[in-house]
C-alpha cells in the first residue's frame, strides 16, 4: 500500500498548459469569467486560427466565444485576463476584440507569453519642468491591424469613486489614448478595503481591481485573473500602463451586473478585499504576489473657498514614478472641482510640500495662479510636474513619503501686469544707488507702485547698465533653463532646481550689462577676468553644467508684498559715467 501510494509521485507530470504549436482551426475549449457576484463561470471557446508573430515573437489565438450572456454582451471590458483551456489544459487568456464588432471574435494571448517578464519597457524620456504633460511618457493603446478592422486590447474599465464629472471628463481621453476606459457612478469607485483576504478565494478566472488611489477619492481598473502559481498570479493578458515593475496593490471583486452597449459592453464590479500587490506589468500580461501590501503614498489636500468653507481630502495614492504625478493631479482637480467653481474669473493659492523617505530635502510648493478659465489645471499641473521632474529623474532612492497641500480660492482675478518702470535718475556714478519706481496695472483700473534700490558697485566701469524687471515666468527661464533642461547630477541638485524656481508673487528686478557670462550647475559667474573666461570657454563643450550666457548678471532684487500674480516684463537703461 506504502510502495503504491508514493509510485504516481514518481511518474513525470503532464504540464498545466496546452503547446501554442498544437492548437489548430476548429478546435474547441472553454474559458472560465464572472458574470455575477464571485461565482466563476464556463463560457464556449471556437478557434479560428492561430495568427502568427503578431507582434515581436508574440503570436495570438483568434477564436469565438459564445455562452451565457456574451451572445448580447459580445466581448466586455473586464474579461481581460479570462483563462481559457483546451482538452483541460490552459492555452492563454481572452486579451484582445475588435470594436464595434457584430461577433464575439477575441483575440487570446497564449500562456507562454503572459509568464515571460524578460521584455523590458522601452526607455521614457524624463519630464521636464517646462512640460504640460505628465502623460507623454506613456505608450498609446496598442492594436494590430486585419484589412478594414482593427484588433486592440480590450479596454481596461476604470471606476472611479468621489472624483467630479468634470474631473473625469477632462481626462478621459488621455485616459482612453491609454487603453482605460473611465466609468462614473456605476461602481464603488476603486476603494479597497485594508483587509487581506484568503488566498483560497481567488482562483483563475476571478475578478480584480488594481488599485490606484484609495480613501475619499479612489480610482480602481477591473480585470480577471488568468493563473496562479503558488503566491504568484497573472491577469490580463495585456499590459495594463506598461510601466515596468511597479508596486500597485488589488482586490477580489464582485460583479454587480452587466452593461450591454453597442460600443463595448462591460462589467460593473466593486471590491471585497484586498489580496496582494502587482509588481509587474509588461505588454502581455500583470503580474503580482498574493498576500503582500503595496506601499503607499498618504496624500492630504485641504481646500479653502472665499466664504471660509473648507474641505479636506484624505487619500493613499500608489508609489510609482510616472503614475503618481498623474493621479495627483487628477485628484486636485477634482478636490478644486467640487469646491469652487472652475470657469470665471477666480485666484488659487497653493502652498504644501512632497516629502521624500529616505530624508532628502522635501519639494515646496508656494504660487498663485489667475485667470479666467483653466486655472484649476494650473493648480494641477503645479503639484504634479514638479512631482513628475523629480521621480523621473534617475535617482532610485528618492521615493515619496507624503504629499500636503492646501489651496485658497478667491473670487477675484488676481493678477497685475508690469506696467511701467521710471529710474531716479538716467545717469549715475560707481558706488551710488538707483531707485526704481515699478507701477502695476491690473482689470478695473488697478493700479499700485513699489519702489526698489539699487547701489551701483565701486569700481563700476563706465558703459550702459540695464535693469530687466519680469514676472517669475520670465526670471526663471532666464536663469535655469539650461539648468532645468540637463540632467541632474545628484538627487540633492534635482530638488534645489525645484525649490529656487522663483514664485509667481513676486517681481524680479535683474541688473546686468552686455558682458559675457558663465553658469556653472546654476550659479552664475559674471564677467570673468579674460584669463579664467578663456578656461571657462574651452570648457564649455566637454563640461554638462558649464553654459555661456550673452549678458552678465550683477544683482538680482525682489519686489514681494504685491499679493496678486505678476506678469509682463519691462527693460531700462542707466548710463554708468565716470
Amino acid at each position: 500500500m506504502w510502495f503504491l501510494a508514493l509510485a504516481p509521485a514518481s511518474t513525470p507530470a503532464t504540464t498545466p498548459f496546452f503547446p501554442l504549436k498544437d492548437v489548430k482551426p476548429g478546435m474547441r475549449g472553454i474559458g472560465k469569467t464572472v458574470f455575477s457576484g464571485d461565482r466563476i463561470e464556463d463560457f464556449q471557446v471556437e478557434i479560428l486560427g492561430v495568427l502568427e508573430n503578431i507582434g515581436p515573437k508574440q503570436s495570438l489565438i483568434l477564436a469565438r466565444l459564445s455562452g451565457g450572456p456574451i451572445a448580447s454582451t459580445n466581448v466586455m471590458q473586464g474579461m481581460s485576463g479570462s483563462p481559457v483551456y483546451l482538452e483541460g489544459r490552459l492555452v492563454g487568456a481572452v486579451a484582445m476584440a475588435f470594436p464595434y464588432a457584430k461577433e464575439p471574435i477575441a483575440g487570446i494571448r497564449p500562456i507562454s507569453d503572459m509568464l515571460s517578464n524578460a521584455e523590458k519597457p522601452a526607455a521614457r524620456a524624463r519630464t521636464q519642468m517646462t512640460d504640460t504633460d505628465v502623460l507623454a511618457a506613456f505608450p498609446k493603446r496598442g492594436e494590430a491591424v486585419f484589412g478594414a478592422g482593427r484588433m486592440i486590447d480590450i479596454a481596461t474599465p476604470i471606476s472611479f469613486g468621489g472624483f467630479t464629472r468634470a474631473a473625469i471628463e477632462r481626462f478621459a481621453p488621455q485616459l482612453r489614448a491609454l487603453g482605460l476606459e473611465p466609468t462614473q457612478g456605476v461602481s464603488s469607485g476603486g476603494r479597497i478595503p485594508e483587509t487581506m483576504g484568503a488566498h483560497s478565494s481567488l482562483k483563475p478566472g476571478s475578478m480584480i481591481s488594481v488599485g490606484l488611489v484609495t480613501g475619499d477619492l479612489s480610482i480602481g481598473a477591473d480585470g480577471t485573473v488568468t493563473y496562479i502559481d503558488g503566491n504568484r498570479i497573472y491577469a490580463f493578458g495585456h499590459r495594463f500602463l506598461s510601466v515596468g515593475s511597479t508596486d500597485l496593490p488589488f482586490a477580489r471583486s464582485e460583479v454587480l451586473t452587466l452593461l450591454p452597449s453597442v460600443s463595448s459592453s462591460f462589467k460593473i464590479s466593486a471590491a471585497r478585499e484586498l489580496m496582494g500587490s502587482i509588481s509587474l506589468d509588461h505588454s502581455t500580461a500583470i503580474a503580482g504576489e498574493l498576500g503582500r501590501r503595496a506601499a503607499m503614498v498618504p496624500v492630504a489636500i485641504r481646500v479653502a473657498g472665499p466664504t471660509g468653507k473648507k474641505s479636506t481630502y484624505q487619500m493613499q495614492m500608489v508609489d510609482d514614478r510616472f503614475l503618481s504625478p498623474f493621479l495627483l493631479q487628477m485628484s486636485v482637480f477634482s478636490a478644486i472641482d467640487a469646491t469652487e467653481r472652475t470657469v470665471g474669473a477666480g485666484s488659487f493659492v497653493v502652498k504644501g510640500q512632497i516629502q521624500f523617505r529616505d530624508g532628502t530635502t522635501p519639494v515646496k510648493l508656494d504660487n498663485m495662479f489667475a485667470g479666467d478659465v483653466s486655472s484649476a489645471m494650473q493648480v494641477a499641473q503645479s503639484a504634479s510636474i514638479p512631482l513628475a521632474y523629480v521621480l523621473q529623474g534617475g535617482f532610485d532612492k528618492v521615493r515619496v513619503k507624503q504629499v500636503d497641500l492646501d489651496i485658497e480660492t478667491f473670487d477675484q482675478k488676481r493678477q497685475l501686469q508690469i506696467d511701467h518702470v521710471f529710474p531716479s535718475r538716467r545717469e549715475t556714478r560707481p558706488g551710488e544707488p538707483v531707485e526704481l519706481n515699478v507701477g502695476l496695472a491690473g482689470e478695473n483700473g488697478a493700479l499700485i507702485t513699489r519702489k526698489v534700490r539699487y547701489q551701483t558697485p565701486i569700481g563700476l566701469t563706465p558703459g550702459p547698465l540695464y535693469f530687466t524687471i519680469s514676472d517669475a515666468n520670465t526670471a526663471n527661464i532666464t536663469d535655469y533653463r539650461q539648468t532645468l533642461g540637463s540632467a541632474p547630477r545628484s538627487a540633492n541638485q534635482m530638488i534645489s532646481n525645484v525649490n529656487n524656481l522663483k514664485v509667481n508673487t513676486k517681481a524680479y528686478v535683474r541688473a546686468w550689462r552686455p558682458d559675457p557670462a558663465y553658469q556653472v550647475n546654476g550659479e552664475d559667474i559674471p564677467s570673468p577676468p579674460p584669463s579664467l573666461g578663456m578656461i571657462l570657454a574651452r570648457s564649455q563643450a566637454g563640461y554638462g553644467g558649464l553654459t555661456q550666457t550673452f549678458n552678465s548678471k550683477l544683482a538680482e532684487l525682489e519686489i514681494s508684498g504685491i499679493g496678486a500674480v505678476v506678469t509682463g516684463s519691462k527693460t531700462i537703461q542707466v548710463d554708468i559715467k565716470e
